[in-house]
C-alpha cells in the first residue's frame, strides 16, 4: 500500500518555480510530522523543510525565503512551493512522515515516498 505519493517535479530554468505535492494516506497521528528531503547524485541527503501538525517548522538555510511548506489539513496533502529555483536545487525530492519531528534533520522517518525529480537548468 502506497502511503506517500509525490508529484509536481519537472525541469525549469533558473529563477523558475515549482510546487511539489505529497498525497498522504496515513493515520492522523502517523502524519503529525511531515517533511521534505532531497538528494542529488553524489551528495548527502538534506532536510529541506518540515512542519508539525500543519505548522511550518524548519527550513534549510539554503532554501529559507524561497521555499514554503504547507498542508491542506482536510486532505492531509503536503506541498512544497519552490520559487527562485537555482541549479543547486536540482535533486530527487522526497516526502516523509512520522509522528514526531524530533531530530527531523537526521531523516529518521518511518514513511517515505518514492520521490519526484526536480531539475533546474542554468
Amino acid at each position: 500500500q502506497v502511503q506517500l505519493v509525490e508529484s509536481g517535479g519537472g525541469s525549469v530554468p533558473a529563477g523558475g518555480s515549482l510546487r511539489l505535492s505529497c498525497e498522504v494516506s496515513l493515520s492522523t497521528h502517523d502524519r503529525d510530522c511531515m517533511a521534505w528531503f532531497r538528494q542529488a547524485p553524489g551528495k548527502e541527503r538534506e532536510g529541506v523543510a518540515s512542519l508539525y501538525i500543519g505548522i511550518p517548522g524548519f527550513y534549510a538555510p539554503s532554501v529559507r525565503g524561497r521555499f514554503t511548506i504547507s498542508q491542506d489539513k482536510a486532505k492531509g496533502t503536503v506541498y512544497l512551493q519552490m520559487t527562485n529555483l537555482k541549479p543547486e536545487d536540482s535533486a530527487m525530492y522526497y516526502c516523509v512522515a512520522d509522528n514526531s519531528c524530533e531530530g527531523w534533520w537526521s531523516g529518521d522517518f518511518r514513511f517515505w515516498g518514492q520521490g519526484t525529480q526536480v531539475t533546474v537548468s542554468s
